[in-house]
């Protein structure tokens, strides 16, 4: 289990203020990128490494994972 007591957290640019449906993001970690929900920040929390944090904001970036609008 990675050690987030550390962490510093930055809330999404693309969460709103309205309570919603948010994510922080914490990168100030050796190595880990850290995830977790705004709403529960005592709750779980996912870590990525470095690399696969950037695989995975580059399949954001390329449209990757954009959905079908019907």
């Amino acid at each position: 289990m990675a050690d987030l007591t550390g962490a510093v957290w930055h809330k999404s640019t693309w969460s709103g203020g309205n309570g919603g449906d948010c994510v922080e993001v914490a990168t100030n970690l050796p190595g880990i990128v850290a995830l977790r929900d705004t709403k529960d920040p005592a709750g779980a929390t996912l870590v990525f490494t470095r690399a696969e944090w950037d695989a995975f904001l580059a399949g954001v970036r390329a449209g990757e994972f954009d959905l079908e609008v019907d």
